[in-house]
């Protein structure tokens, strides 16, 4: 379903009058739009097609892992609205899909992070991924982040990461030591 920017604007405006705010005063007058374009973009992973990002590079390269450690990632929590972000490790030995640019990777954690979500959906997704487009030899996934809706309500307890992963192949039972 296509994102509706109006009705969003709609729905915000209606928000602050349930807060108690005025959407009229000068300072909240463009806050309505403003806070629909954010979640438009907030939510574009949902218009990225995953398959188009994960087309092999023409050429035979070398079979050796390729790992991307670290890669920033900021996602929504679907139960609160609420933020999480960390990082992803993410990689895989080339199997009969090949291989793909690095910076695909990267855009296929966006994709589905750029969605509302949950962090053990969100990892699954990823690794699911990469299991089908890429048909590698071994894979990995590990998330690693902070949620607000645990940080900013109900425990309030900060700096407390949540670490999920999966690994597959030849990876499964041991994954390169990234991924620990």
């Amino acid at each position: 379903m296509p994102f509706d920017e109006a009705r969003a604007s709609r729905a915000v405006r209606d928000l602050l009058h349930a807060f108690g705010a005025d959407p009229d005063a000068p300072e909240l007058l463009d806050t309505p739009s403003r806070v629909a374009e954010f979640w438009r973009e907030r939510l574009a992973g949902y218009d990225v097609e995953v398959a188009a990002e994960l087309q092999p590079l023409p050429g035979i390269l070398a079979p050796c892992p390729v790992i991307l450690d670290r890669v920033p990632f900021v996602s929504t929590c679907e139960h609160h609205l609420a933020p999480f972000s960390g990082h992803a490790t993410i990689g895989y030995l080339p199997g009969k899909g090949g291989t793909v640019g690095l910076s695909k990777l990267v855009r296929v954690i966006h994709a589905f992070a750029n969605r509302l979500q949950v962090q053990e959906r969100l990892t699954r997704q990823i690794f699911e991924a990469l299991e089908v487009h890429l048909r590698p030899t071994a894979w990995g996934v590990k998330l690693s982040a902070e949620h607000t809706c645990m940080s900013h309500r109900g425990v309030k307890v900060h700096d407390v990461p949540v670490i999920t992963a999966l690994y597959g192949g030849a990876w499964q039972d041991h994954p390169p030591l990234e991924f620990r």
